[in-house]
C-alpha cells in the first residue's frame, strides 16, 4: 500500500510539475530568462506577503516579491526573499528514522515507519488508555494539513488531547477576542496603518518583527501620531512620536490609567458605546478606584505624560491600537489585550478605516490553526461541549457523531503536565521544536525523555526536539507542497508546489492520509483526497459562521482575488461579486455576542510571580533579535545571507549603569543565571534596555534554559518576557 502511494504521488508530481530540486535559488543567472511564474504566500511570519516564483523550463531559478499583491505591494523582507534556498540543507530528512536499542536513529521504509507509528500509540492507549496519547501541532503547516491532522487525531484515532504551537504566541488574543467581541476576530485590514492619523503600539516592534507592515506605517501620508509602550527602546519605539518607557509588565496599569483620564475627560465616544457595547458603567466605576499616584509609582510614566498621550488619543479622528508579544506573552495578557480593547471602544474607534484594536499574529498560519485546527476549538471554530456544534460538524465530515469529542483538549502546558505525571504516555509532534521554543526548555526536553514513544514530524532532522525522536517521519516544506495561509488581517492566500521534497519526505497531508488507512479509520477521510478537496470541507464547516468562506470558490478564485478575507459567505460573492481587496469588522457597530454588543472585561492588576531580589537582582526580557531571525532559526539559519546579517553570537543587552557595577564593558563574557539554569553570552552595553533589565534574543537555544514556566490563567501562554536573573563576568565563575 504504502509503495503504492510513494508510486503514485511521483506520478501526480511529475504530471503537475515537472519540477527538479537543482541549482541555486534566489539568484537569477544572467544567461537564464524565466520562462514562467507562480505565485505562493511566504511561509515565514503572519504578514502573508506574496512572492512571485520564477521557473526556467523545470528549474526554479528566481524569487520576487509580487507587486500586485494586496499585503506587501511589491515589498518583501530578507527572509521571504531567502524562502527557497532555506530547502537546501544537508540536514533536510529524507527518510524515516527510527531510534534503535544503542539509541541511534538509523533508516527504515515508510510501510515500516507507518506499522510502527500505529501499532505503538494503538499499544500505549489500550494499556493507559485513550488519552494516554496526544498531539502538538504547528502554525506553520497549510489549513488543510492542520484540519486533516486535527480531524484524524480526534475523531479517527480517538486522540483526545492536542493543542498547537500558536499556543505560544496567539492564545491571549484568541481569548481577549472571543470574550470581548463574541469570537476570534481581528477586526482590521492592513490599509488601516495607512489610514489612522493616530498608531499606538503595545508591547510590538513591527520595525523588526513586521517590516513590511511598518512600511505600511510609512506610506501613511497623514503625518500620524505613533506612540509605542515597551521597557525597551525598540527600532519601533526610537521611530515613534512618542515612547513609554514603561517598567516591565506595568502596561496593564498603564492601560487603566489612560482610560481613566480619557473618562475624567469626558473624550469618551457615548453614543457608540451605548449602542455597541455592555458593561461600560462597571468599568466606569473600576476606573474611578484608581490613583494616578499609584500608577505613576507602578509604571514610571509621569502623570504629565500620561495626560498628554491621553490629549492624543482623545483628540485622534482615527485611532488604531496594535499589539503583539509583549502583551500576549504575559500573566496578564488578556486582561491586557482586552484593556487595549476597552480603549477602542470607549473612544468608538472601531469599524472605520484607520481604528481597531488590532492583534498582529505571529507565525504564517496562525490564524488557519486558531480557525480549522480541530484542537482546542472544533473544526471550523465550533465548540466541542455542543451537541448542535457536533452533529454540523459529523454531517460534514460524514461519520457518527460519537467520534467527536465532548470536551475541551487539554492545553499545551497541561499535556506536558501530563507527561510529568505519567497520563500521557506517547506524543506526537508535527513542524514544531518545542525542545526548544517551550518556555524553561530544560523541562520539556527532560518530559520528552520520559515519554514510552515519541514521534516527531519535521524538514529537518537535527532539531532539538527531533533528535530526541523515537521515531522521525520526514517531512515536505513549504514550497514542495500546496494549501492555504490565513494571515493576520483574515486573507486567506494560496502556497503553491514548484519543487519536489527531496527523498522520501512527503507532504504532511500525505502522511496524515497513510495513518489513517493504517490505523483503520481510512473511510471516514475518503473525501480528504488532495489539500483543494480538504477546503471544500472547510468552508462548509464554516458556513454560518462568523469566519464563514462560503463564498470562496477554489484555490484559482483565491489567486484571482490576490487572496480573500474570511469572512465571504455564498450571499456576499452572489450580490456583491468578488470583494474588495480590504475589508474591516464590525463597520455597522454590531459584535458577535447575542446581544450583538462588545463587552469591557477588565481585573485588578497583579504582581509578577518572580520578582527581582538580592540573589538574582535583574529582569529579563526576551524577544526578536533581528529582521533575520525567526523563532528558533530552524530554517532562517541554513541560509548564508541570513547568518551574516543576524548576531555573530548569542548576546546579552545591558544598561551601562548596570555594567558599570559590575566592572564590565562591551564584548564581556558574562554568565547569566536564574533558579532554572546558566548560560554564557557576550555582553552587549545599550541604554536601550533599562536599568535593572536585560535582553536577550529568543532565537539561541539556550535562552529558554533562564525563563520561568508561568502562564496566563485564562489563555493559558506561557509569559516569556518575565523572570529574575543574575549576571557576573564569566571569568570570575570559574
Amino acid at each position: 500500500m504504502i509503495t503504492s502511494f510513494l508510486a503514485k504521488r511521483e506520478e501526480q508530481l511529475t504530471e503537475k510539475l515537472a519540477l527538479h530540486q537543482t541549482g541555486e535559488w534566489g539568484l537569477l543567472p544572467a544567461n537564464k530568462i524565466p520562462t514562467s511564474t507562480m505565485k505562493s504566500v511566504c511561509g515565514f511570519c503572519s504578514t502573508g506577503c506574496n512572492l512571485t516564483i520564477h521557473l526556467q523550463g523545470e528549474r526554479v531559478v528566481h524569487l520576487t516579491p509580487t507587486p500586485s499583491y494586496p499585503v506587501n505591494q511589491g515589498k518583501a523582507c530578507p527572509k521571504g526573499l531567502e524562502a527557497l534556498r532555506v530547502l537546501q540543507s544537508d540536514d533536510r530528512a529524507t527518510h524515516p528514522l527510527v531510534k534503535n536499542g544503542r539509541g541511534e536513529q538509523v533508516p527504515i521504509g515508510w510501510e515500516e515507519a507507518i506499522q510502527l507509528f500505529c501499532n505503538r500509540f494503538q499499544s500505549i492507549q489500550r494499556e493507559h488508555g485513550k488519552s494516554s496519547v496526544a498531539f502538538l501541532s504547528s502554525g506553520q503547516i497549510p489549513t488543510e494539513e492542520m484540519a486533516l491532522l486535527g480531524c484524524l487525531a480526534k475523531m479517527g484515532m480517538g486522540i483526545l488531547h492536542g493543542d498547537g504551537n500558536t499556543r505560544q504566541c496567539m492564545a491571549t488574543s484568541v481569548v481577549a477576542y472571543k470574550e470581548s467581541f463574541g469570537f476570534d476576530a481581528p477586526p482590521y485590514t492592513y490599509a488601516d496603518f495607512e489610514e489612522s492619523d493616530l498608531l499606538v503600539f503595545v508591547g510590538a516592534n513591527p520595525c523588526v518583527a513586521h517590516p513590511i507592515l511598518w512600511q505600511r506605517v510609512l506610506n501613511n501620508p497623514h503625518r500620524p501620531e505613533i506612540l509605542v509602550v515597551d521597557p525597551r527602546t525598540t527600532e519601533t519605539a526610537m521611530s515613534a512620536t512618542e515612547h513609554l518607557a514603561l517598567k516591565p509588565k506595568s502596561d496593564l496599569l498603564l492601560l487603566y490609567g489612560i482610560a481613566a483620564i480619557l473618562l475624567c475627560r469626558d473624550a469618551v465616544d457615548t453614543e457608540f458605546i451605548e449602542k455597541s457595547t455592555e458593561g461600560f458603567a462597571e468599568f466606569a466605576r473600576f476606573l474611578g478606584t484608581l490613583r494616578l499616584e499609584v500608577i505613576e509609582e507602578t509604571t514610571g510614566i509621569s502623570i504629565d505624560q500620561l495626560h498628554r498621550v491621553t490629549c492624543k488619543i482623545a483628540a485622534a479622528k482615527r485611532a488604531s491600537f496594535w499589539w503583539t508579544m509583549g502583551v500576549n506573552q504575559s500573566y496578564q495578557g488578556v486582561r491586557t489585550a482586552q484593556a487595549i480593547i476597552n480603549l477602542a471602544l470607549m473612544t468608538g474607534n472601531m469599524g472605520r478605516p484607520g481604528t481597531g484594536a488590532n492583534s498582529i499574529t505571529g507565525q504564517c498560519n496562525a490564524m488557519g490553526s486558531r480557525l480549522f485546527s480541530n484542537t482546542t476549538n472544533l473544526f471550523g471554530h465550533h465548540d466541542f461541549g455542543k451537541k448542535e456544534h457536533r452533529e454540523k460538524i459529523a454531517t460534514i465530515l460524514g461519520m457518527p457523531v460519537e467520534k467527536i469529542p465532548t470536551e475541551n483538549s487539554l492545553a499545551y502546558d497541561q499535556i506536558l503536565t501530563g507527561i510529568e505525571e505519567g497520563t500521557i504516555r506517547g506524543l506526537w509532534i508535527i513542524a514544531t521544536n518545542p525542545s526548544h521554543s517551550w518556555i524553561q526548555s530544560d523541562r520539556a526536553k527532560r518530559l520528552f525523555a520520559k515519554l514510552d514513544f515519541l514521534v516527531v514530524q519535521d524538514m529537518y532532522h537535527g532539531t532539538e526536539t527531533a533528535i530526541q525522536a523515537d521515531l522521525l517521519l520526514p517531512a515536505a516544506a513549504w514550497g514542495e507542497k500546496e494549501g492555504t495561509f490565513i494571515n493576520s488581517e483574515r486573507r486567506i492566500g494560496t502556497i503553491k508546489r514548484v519543487a519536489r521534497a527531496p527523498g522520501e519526505a512527503l507532504a504532511d497531508f500525505s502522511i496524515f492520509r497513510l495513518i489513517a488507512e493504517s490505523w483503520g479509520c481510512g473511510e471516514y477521510f475518503r473525501r480528504w483526497t488532495s489539500p483543494e478537496a480538504a477546503f471544500q470541507l472547510m468552508k462548509e464547516a464554516s458556513r454560518g459562521q462568523p469566519c464563514d468562506i462560503t463564498g470562496i470558490e477554489d484555490y484559482d478564485h483565491l489567486d484571482q482575488c490576490g487572496g480573500i478575507q474570511w469572512p465571504w459567505t455564498e450571499s456576499d460573492q452572489r450580490t456583491n461579486g468578488n470583494p474588495d481587496p480590504e475589508r474591516r469588522l464590525f463597520e455597522e457597530g454590531r459584535f458577535y455576542h447575542p446581544s450583538g454588543k462588545a463587552k469591557f472585561l477588565f481585573a485588578e492588576n497583579t504582581s509578577m510571580p518572580e520578582l527581582p531580589c538580592i540573589d538574582y537582582p535583574l529582569l529579563l526580557l526576551t524577544g526578536r533579535g533581528s529582521v533575520c531571525q525567526w523563532h528558533t532559526e530552524t530554517r532562517t539559519k541554513k541560509s548564508s545571507l541570513l547568518r551574516g546579517l543576524s548576531p555573530k553570537e548569542p548576546f546579552v543587552e545591558m544598561n551601562p549603569e548596570d555594567a558599570r557595577r559590575r566592572s564590565l564593558v562591551a564584548g564581556d563574557q558574562v554568565l547569566v543565571t536564574s533558579r532554572r539554569g546558566s548560560i554564557r553570552l557576550r555582553c552587549v552595553v545599550s541604554a536601550n534596555v533599562q536599568p535593572g533589565c536585560v535582553f536577550i534574543p529568543m532565537h539561541d537555544v539556550q535562552t529558554n534554559v533562564l525563563t520561568l514556566d508561568h502562564i496566563d490563567p485564562y489563555s493559558r501562554q506561557p509569559s516569556y518576557k518575565d523572570c529574575a536573573v543574575q549576571l557576573i563576568k564569566a571569568e570570575n565563575a570559574e
